[in-house]
């Protein structure tokens, strides 16, 4: 009987195993669903640096004309209004892991192959890693100053316009007795629609959408919050008046109040105090994102939808070692020193069981 077996760094099998944890490690991101490369999408996929050399991609913004303009036979020569443009850089750079396996007599104890199990776990860590970055990115999460953690580039504290704090101070550490409720979405969106430039919403099903991101402390406090026009009220008639499958609360989402989709994520990150820089783990941002509110950027090498792979054997071929790359750069937009598509919600939050 004739058996096909790739032998360890057999050209097939280094494109097959890149493209594989690539597609699967992607896939299994929070933040998946999110991404796109249209300027429609939360997280849009920006591809210069995946065509050629460079480690930075500048994305401009151009600021909407407020001039008066002429009427009937005024002059317009020398009347003209000149543009005003912006500039924000992602950058991208090389994040590696690898495992290991003991031996050939380890491996024989088990019945499975070292190889897949490298590549799962693989998957698993570079899920994580990714969403972990993307949080910290659009969280503006500084007390994370490893950027392994942050997209490969440091994050950036919010800016004092693009936060809504709930007791009318500046400091985050202050919000013991102020928990996540329906009113702060509003206030949200308030600020979304109004702040200059405004934040843009996303299209979902033909209609204008802001996405947000709430810590399952602040979904609690939400959920049980038994005030008259809060969550339970909502939802009974929303849940009443439709219960089909386009419904929010159906597809994967909290549910949908004033034009917000709300989703659960572990990784809302904490707040932060604003003297010492250190997290407040009784707190945690909210956070409302518009489009291209963040950016993801690759490298050339994972321009075909692959990491790198290499396999390795030490120890005289006893030991099989398995590693795994790739180039990016997670980080959320910002023009001239301000946020563009995102208002984080610091909140008290703390668990309940």
């Amino acid at each position: 009987m004739a058996n096909t077996s790739y032998g360890v760094n057999d050209a097939l099998a280094v494109k097959l195993w890149s493209k594989k944890l690539f597609q699967e490690a992607l896939k299994a991101t929070y933040f998946s669903k999110f991404m796109g490369k249209s300027a429609s999408s939360v997280i849009q996929i920006k591809d210069e640096t995946s065509k050629g050399a460079g480690d930075k991609i500048t994305v401009g913004l151009r600021m909407q004309l407020s001039g008066d303009g002429v009427l009937e036979d005024g002059t317009l020569e020398g009347n003209e209004e000149a543009l005003t443009t912006y500039s924000d850089a992602v950058y991208i750079n090389q994040l590696r892991h690898a495992v290991r396996s003991a031996g050939k007599m380890s491996e024989q104890r088990v019945p499975f192959s070292v190889r897949e199990e490298a590549r799962a776990g693989l998957e698993d860590w570079w899920a994580n890693r990714l969403d972990t970055a993307f949080f910290n990115q659009l969280g503006g999460y500084t007390a994370q100053s490893d950027t392994r953690y942050t997209g490969n580039q440091v994050a950036i504290a919010p800016d004092a316009s693009h936060k809504v704090y709930l007791n009318g101070s500046a400091d985050e550490s202050a919000t013991s007795t102020y928990v996540f409720d329906i009113t702060v979405i509003d206030k949200c969106v308030e600020k979304a629609k109004t702040l200059s430039p405004m934040i843009r919403p996303v299209r979902v099903g033909g209609e204008d959408k802001y996405v947000m991101f709430l810590h399952p402390y602040q979904v609690y406090n939400l959920r049980t919050s038994t005030s008259t026009g809060q969550w339970l009220d909502i939802q009974k008639a929303a849940l009443s008046g439709c219960k089909d499958s386009g419904n929010a609360i159906y597809n994967g989402a909290l549910g949908e109040y004033n034009g917000v989709i709300l989703h659960e994520a572990t990784r809302v990150p904490y707040g932060v105090n604003s003297s010492t820089g250190a997290a407040i783990t009784t707190v945690r941002r909210a956070i409302l994102c518009g489009a291209q509110a963040g950016v993801m950027a690759y490298g050339k090498d994972t321009a075909g939808g692959e990491m790198s792979w290499t396999e390795e054997m030490f120890d005289y071929g006893n030991q099989l070692g398995v590693s795994a790359g790739m180039v990016f750069g997670i980080k959320k937009t910002r023009f001239n020193s301000a946020d563009f598509g995102t208002i984080v919600v610091p909140t008290y939050a703390i668990a309940h069981g």
